[in-house]
């Protein structure tokens, strides 16, 4: 088993290309999974409005998918993008160096955001995707007013 998850992690490595400049290695390096200014700011105003959440949470246990936010009694799942991980119609940007590596890669992100969609509206679950541009304060009110309205479900 072992030697499965490391020949897996090996392929995955495999098909990472080399970023195009020191530059580009340390905006990788540096962008963080989790915990991102956006998230930070919108779970700010949230919780300064009283409401509780849990921060990167597994809602379904048979999908290995985590939303940002999540509401476990009104069953409301967050999730906030970054405009060039998940292909933003607005900001989203197609780059030019290992430009085919990094196409396959933000539309199989939107691929998954489909399907983990799908897949926590047919278990019950209230979707929200909130871009990292959209301004804290109207996506907050945005989350509240699912939260509140799946209360009295």
């Amino acid at each position: 088993m072992q030697i499965l998850e490391q020949k897996k992690q090996s392929n995955k490595r495999d098909r990472i290309p080399t970023p195009s400049s020191g530059d580009a290695r340390r905006r990788m390096e540096k962008q963080s999974q989790r915990d991102t200014k956006p998230e930070t700011q919108i779970r700010s105003i949230l919780h300064s409005n009283g409401l509780r959440y849990r921060v990167d949470f597994r809602p379904l246990k048979s999908v290995r998918r985590k939303a940002d936010i999540a509401f476990i009694g009104p069953r409301v799942a967050v999730f906030i993008d970054g405009c060039f991980w998940h292909g933003c119609p607005i900001h989203g940007t197609w780059p030019k160096a290992n430009a085919e590596f990094w196409r396959d890669k933000i539309i199989s992100n939107q691929k998954r955001d489909a399907d983990t969609n799908i897949r926590f509206e047919r278990a019950g679950w209230k979707v929200i995707r909130i871009w990292e541009h959209e301004e804290p304060g109207e996506a907050a009110k945005k989350i509240t007013k699912a939260v509140e309205s799946r209360r009295t479900i």
